[in-house]
């Protein structure tokens, strides 16, 4: 999409000297936007189609950091311009895949309850254009999350979008009453989501 005369943005910076930065930038970035989404405010990852040196300008950034995506934050317009609405068509948030085509490990109907919760609510957390470049390995007291393809694609981070899911995964799995913790793996891992005993 295309935003206009956005009164505010926030900056989602990375440590580049972190291994694990993408992710942990998808995932701490989105759980302010969920935060700013229920105050009320509208906003939406802006990744791929900025600029960030023009940015950077704009706050302070050491030499190990780098802004990887950016919010804008603001009350939308009522109504949508004919090119919001065919922009919106572009990013086919309709078209999602199937939890069949991104799960592994335990067979579904031996999957606890909470399981299905992280996993659908993972499954429809946002991504680039909703490309969905995740899947996930189900063990009895835990989901790890994977990248299902390499590289960058549209000149955003497949592991960034991997810590959106993530969030999502693990908001649902409170909400369902399982706490537990990540631990970031190596690549083509992302994280694992361990519920605690």
């Amino acid at each position: 999409g295309k935003v206009k005369d956005a009164p505010a943005f926030i900056a989602f910076i990375g440590n580049m000297d972190d291994p694990f930065v993408q992710e942990e930038v998808g995932y701490t970035g989105e759980g302010i936007i969920l935060e700013a989404t229920a105050l009320g405010l509208n906003t939406c990852w802006v990744a791929g189609f900025f600029r960030p040196k023009i940015v950077a300008s704009l706050i302070e950034v050491s030499n190990k950091e780098r802004v990887l995506a950016i919010t804008p934050v603001g009350y939308a317009r009522e109504f949508e311009s004919w090119e919001e609405k065919l922009m919106t068509g572009f990013g086919r948030s309709h078209n999602r895949l199937a939890l069949s085509k991104l799960v592994r490990g335990l067979p579904r109907e031996k999957w606890p309850d909470w399981v299905n919760i992280c996993l659908e609510a993972a499954r429809l957390a946002p991504s680039a254009v909703n490309r969905q470049p995740w899947s996930f390995d189900v063990q009895d007291d835990s989901i790890t999350v994977f990248v299902r393809t390499r590289g960058l694609g549209f000149n955003v981070s497949k592991r960034l979008d991997c810590g959106i899911a993530m969030l999502h995964l693990e908001v649902a799995a409170v909400d369902s009453g399982c706490k537990g913790e990540w631990e970031f793996l190596p690549s083509p891992q992302v994280a694992k989501f361990k519920i605690r005993s």
